[in-house]
Order: C-alpha cells, then structure tokens, then sequence
C-alpha cells in the first residue's frame, strides 16, 4: 500500500475497492438522499454519498472483530473509513478481504483503550482513532461514526467534537431491544444516570424520532419506564414528565407508564427512562438471555442419548428460538441529541455484532435521523 506520510490516508491508487457486485441487504439498497453530503462535494465523487467513519482500535477484539465485520456486512455502496494502525490493519484487510465494499484507511497509532478514564481519553482528544473518527464527521467527509470502544470515553469525544443539538445538554444512549411484538426503541442507557423531566421529555422526542426512522411508524406508542402502570406510581420526576407528555402533545402517541415486563412484552415502541433504570434493565435481559440460552443447552448436550437425540430433531427450531435471544442481532445504540450521527457498538461483540451495528448504522444513516429530531414538532419547545 502507498500511505501519505504526512497525512496517513491511504492514496488513491491504494483505496481498497473490492469489486462492485450490487448487495443483497433490504438496508443496503437503499440510496441516501443527503444533498447536502460534504463528501460528494470534498472529492468531486457523486457516488461517494455513504460514507462511515469507523474507529478500528476500538473494541475487546479490535481491529480483527471490526475489519472482519465490514467483510461480513452484506453492502456494497457504502465506503469505510478506518481509523487505526495500519500495520493491523492491512494484515487483517489480506486475511477478511472486504469484497464488494470500499475501505480506505488512515493511519493513526494512537487508540483510547477499554479500561481508560474518560479524562484520560479526553486529553488524548483528536490524537487517538476514535477522535479522528468522530472529527471526520464534523468536518463533513463521513455521515456517521461507529465505534466499539469506551462508552464514557466517547460519549465525551463525540459531545466535544460534535456538539449536542439547540436545548441538549447531554445525548442519550438508545437501541433497540427485542420484544414479543418486533423491538422497541429504549433510552436512555446509561449516559444520564439522573434526569430532571425537562432530560426524559427530550428522551421521548428523540425516541420517537429514532422509532419513526428505524421502526417506520409515523406514531410510535411512547411510555414512560415506572414501577407499576397506575397513574398514581412513581417517583416526582416521572409524575411531572408524565404530565407534560399527556398534555402537551409533544409525542403523536404517549400511552402512560410500563413496568419492567413490559418492555418485552411490546406494550409501547418507545420506552423512556433515566440512564440508571436503563442500563440495569438492559444488563439484567442480557444477563438472563445468556443464561436460558445456556441452560437449555446443557439440557440437550449433557444429557443422556435420548436427549441428544431430541435436541438434533429440534435442532433448527431451537436455533431460531436463540437468536430472537442473542444479542448481536440487536447490536448498536445511538447518541441521540448530538449534532452529527454517532453509533456504539457493544465492546465485547463479534465480527457478527459488528456487521449488525453497522447496518442499524446505514438504516437511521439513510432515513436521516439527525434531521427527523430537528423537524419534530416537538423539538422547537425543548429549544426553548
């Protein structure tokens, strides 16, 4: 490969260009509409309209799990910027070649690790992968940023390159979660572990935006995450914002209160809740998916002959009863309230994770979710 000493990128003779065999993907046929998509008017290339910027360093397994996710991901017409080392990387590129795709490569030594403070990465800044990733948006050469690296660090990153949106202080984290209905849209996840109803009414505009995008409902069911579903429940904070979203007529559809069973069972497309309850009710399914899943394997592997023999007669069905459980088919949670798309990729996925994230990253890439937050209706009162 030809590497630009002074700048890193890779030339363009040596941009990785794998074929143009047209994909298979329902997400990945779609074409953005983004006129105003810097790339296109950076390099002069019209046909250059998706492009994602992806930290290569982060992750448990990076570079290998991220290098082999782009050569899983079943997309042509999108173009990969990897930020990282390119030694790794270009070995990796031999071993997964990415066919059909473009990949171009900038090279960048330094990496945010998975144990770092999130002042530590900050002082690192635009030096590391996962800045120059993130400042790619900024500068208008990528439409989103993906990473599988330290929540808190990019959470800080991406807020101090990208700014939050007229009125956010602080995004959300937001991703989608399997329920007896489909999925739902669930916010926030961690980044706010207290929320004054002001924070949770702007949860439930940019999760209703994020459900119209992704889920395509034009009036999601929007609820509040509470202790019990009488009105009466809960604590001042969710009183208050259950009052104003009644009222107000901020969200089209606001259906009340869910309790924790409740997410699952598909009783609203959008839940809402502080980053505290978020993210223990999301470890907690996680932690309850692994262990059904676990259980009835040791059910059929452990025992007796008979039981094997149930288990390879049940085979493809219990196949498919796993993966509505794994969790690297609903891989990908999104900054909402930054002026720029962000995508965070579980740390500890693999190559199949990886994919996933990066196709939820192409579909609310396409559906243009930054501008559907900016024209809801109910954005202009939380500028306010």
């Amino acid at each position: 490969m030809n590497i630009d000493k002074t700048t890193g990128c890779v030339t363009k003779s040596s941009v990785f260009n794998f074929g143009s065999e047209s994909a298979t993907s329902d997400t990945c046929k779609a074409a953005s509409t983004d006129t105003n998509c810097q790339c296109a008017k950076l390099t002069g290339d019209e046909s250059c309209r998706r492009v994602i910027a992806v930290d290569a360093m982060g992750g448990d397994s990076a570079p290998e799990t991220v290098v082999r996710g782009i050569s899983y991901l079943d997309c042509s017409d999108v173009k990969f910027l990897l930020f990282g080392k390119k030694d790794l990387i270009n070995s990796l590129l031999d071993k997964y070649p990415p066919k059909h795709k473009t990949v171009e490569l900038i090279d960048v030594e330094i990496n945010v690790t998975s144990d770092e403070k999130p002042s530590s990465a900050f002082r690192k800044g635009k030096q590391s992968s996962m800045g120059q990733a993130i400042q790619a948006v900024k500068d208008g050469v990528a439409q989103a940023v993906v990473s599988a690296g330290n929540t808190g660090a990019y959470v800080a990153l991406s807020t101090s390159i990208l700014g939050t949106l007229p009125g956010i202080k602080r995004p959300a984290i937001a991703t989608q979660l399997p329920t007896k209905a489909g999925v739902c849209i669930a916010l926030d996840l961690g980044a706010n572990i207290d929320c004054s109803s002001d924070k949770l009414v702007q949860f439930a505009i940019m999760g209703e935006a994020l459900a119209q995008a992704y889920m395509n409902k034009e009036a999601p069911k929007v609820a509040l995450l509470n202790i019990g579903s009488e009105e009466t429940k809960g604590s001042q904070v969710i009183q208050e914002t259950a009052y104003i979203l009644k009222n107000d007529g901020i969200v089209s559809n606001y259906c009340g209160f869910v309790e924790g069973d409740g997410i699952w069972l598909g009783e609203a497309d959008v839940i809402v809740t502080d980053g505290f309850s978020g993210n223990i009710a999301l470890k907690s399914a996680e932690g309850t998916a692994r262990l059904l899943i676990s259980h009835f394997k040791s059910i059929f592997m452990t025992s007796g002959w008979f039981m094997k023999l149930v288990g390879l007669m049940v085979k493809s069905r219990l196949k498919a009863a796993f993966s509505f459980f794994d969790p690297r088919a609903f891989n990908g949670a999104v900054f909402l309230g930054l002026d720029g798309l962000a995508v965070k990729s579980h740390g500890g996925t693999d190559y199949v994770g990886f994919a996933n994230a990066l196709k939820f990253t192409i579909k609310v890439m396409d559906e243009r979710l930054i501008n559907k937050i900016k024209l809801h209706k109910g954005f202009e009162k939380v500028k306010k």
